[in-house]
């Protein structure tokens, strides 16, 4: 090995990859045939990110000297570039040549996977398993295909077996808990729920908020004698998972002398109406305008109440959430006095995270054209550009620009007959005020719904519709207008 080789390696160990590219350039200039320069090169682009330039060095290397740990590094190269179907044929080629080599076997599962190849994936992640039975990332990632197959106790199982590995892995932890939850699991669910993100990320912003408070007062661990405490309970997460756990507000309340709720702004007016005792703050108070003795994420409110299946689902049929008779007055008034069914849609929620929620608008067309019936846009914020399909062709009337807050949106609803919508806030909504809604969900759906979805364990109103495969939504519309034509007929 000469100088300016150990020089290069060096550089490139520490990290310094100007220096290592230059001192191998100056390498090939001389050896233009070093295959091991040429791989090395060819992983240094890869390392920052230059995919072409890497395959170029990495192909060379190859063809003078076809290695498998050259060939390998082909292999990551793809899955990195995101060639999954380049990467299936090497790691093919590769698992025929070593069949006992572990990251060979996750790689292949891991392109068959991007691939949708599930069933391929699964044998293969199965197959590292068997190799490596302590390695944690093939069970997390054969937890996801079980997922895809609507298997959460298959899930479970993975994750558990994954947690035994590695105890510590709080991200593992969470995606147990909303396995566990997905099969009514409660009890152990919501305990391991508290190691979601957004809760710590709570506690931080409201370390923020008001430093001294927080750090002082405890976390409420639900064995305390609270009769004479105040709680101080701040909202994670998003609407709709703010408003399914607002069930619980009036057993809370009964816990404490007082309880200060601070929910979103977009919240705070209707929760005002439905307070339940509760102060339900806007915006935040100076730190010396506040007291409290003990502090809670709100997400966190079933678990310290010490919620299980047998008693999670309680009050499904209860109407806990209710609209201001002035705001309905005003939405009755303007938009819906008429006798035709009426019916409120919408088609997309947050796509931050489970893009397979959103809705074709398209996929609606076909409901618009049902006699005596008159629908309503409940889409805002992202998505809302859709509308202007709808308008080109239906008269479909937009309530976007009326709602402003989750207040005006509970008015507008308390005129409806029914609501079709996404997996959203708004399912939420309707069916924590009592009204019909039919939910539409993509093949892989969200813990909430549960593995039976014959019935919403949430909501006594809510009808389920969920796709049989990926992708379609035609033969879940299909059904909703057979339903939605019974409905009308009996209105």
């Amino acid at each position: 090995m000469n100088d300016k080789f150990k020089d290069a390696f060096k550089f490139h160990q520490e990290g310094k990859l100007t220096q290592a590219r230059d001192c191998y350039v100056e390498i090939l200039k001389k050896e233009p045939q070093n295959h091991e320069v040429l791989d090395l090169l060819g992983i240094l682009y890869m390392q920052v990110h230059n995919y072409q330039k890497s395959l170029e060095y990495i192909k060379r290397a190859i063809e003078i000297n076809p290695k498998i740990y050259y060939i390998e590094n082909l292999g990551k190269l793809y899955i990195e570039s995101e060639n999954f179907e380049s990467a299936s044929e090497i790691y093919e080629i590769l698992v025929k040549n070593n069949p006992k080599n572990y990251d060979n076997w996750f790689n292949l599962g891991m392109a068959y996977k991007n691939l949708s190849q599930w069933d391929k994936s699964k044998q293969a992640y199965i197959k590292a398993i068997e190799i490596a039975p302590d390695r944690q990332d093939a069970y997390i990632n054969l937890a996801y295909l079980c997922f895809n197959e609507n298997n959460p106790q298959g899930a479970v199982e993975c994750y558990r077996k994954a947690l035994e590995i590695n105890s510590e892995d709080w991200e593992t932890a969470y995606f147990l808990s909303l396995a566990l939850m997905q099969t009514k699991n409660y009890k152990e669910g919501l305990k391991y729920f508290e190691e979601r993100l957004c809760r710590q990320s709570a506690i931080i912003s409201q370390e923020k908020t008001y430093p001294h408070l927080i750090k002082e007062k405890k976390l409420w661990r639900g064995n305390e004698e609270t009769s004479d405490k105040v709680l101080y309970t701040y909202y994670e997460a998003g609407f709709g998972d703010i408003i399914m756990f607002y069930r619980f507000m009036p057993e809370l309340v009964k816990k404490f002398k007082k309880v200060i709720f601070k929910p979103q702004h977009e919240l705070v007016e209707l929760f005002k109406y439905n307070s339940y005792g509760a102060e339900i703050m806007d915006m935040y108070k100076p730190e010396q305008n506040i007291y409290f003795d003990y502090h809670l994420p709100f997400l966190s409110v079933p678990y310290i109440l010490r919620k299980t299946e047998n008693n999670m689902f309680a009050d499904k049929d209860k109407k806990y959430l209710k609209a201001d008779l002035k705001i309905i007055k005003y939405f009755k008034e303007k938009y819906f006095n008429n006798n035709k069914f009426k019916i409120g849609i919408k088609w997309q929620g947050n796509t931050f995270y489970e893009k397979e929620r959103v809705l074709k608008v398209e996929d609606f067309f076909n409901l618009f054209e049902l006699p005596n019936t008159q629908f309503y846009s409940c889409q805002t914020f992202e998505g809302s550009e859709e509308f202007e399909k709808i308008q080109k062709k239906y008269n479909v009337i937009n309530l976007a620009p009326e709602f402003t807050d989750f207040a005006k949106t509970a008015g507008a609803l308390d005129n409806m007959d029914l609501v079709i919508c996404n997996d959203t806030s708004l399912a939420h909504l309707a069916g924590a005020m009592g009204k019909p809604c039919y939910v539409l969900l993509p093949h892989v759906y969200n813990w909430r719904w549960h593995y039976d979805l014959s019935k919403c364990d949430w909501y006594n109103c809510v009808k389920i519709f969920a796709q049989k495969s990926n992708g379609d939504w035609e033969s879940v519309f299909k059904k909703v207008e057979i339903e939605l034509k019974k409905l009308i007929l009996k209105a």
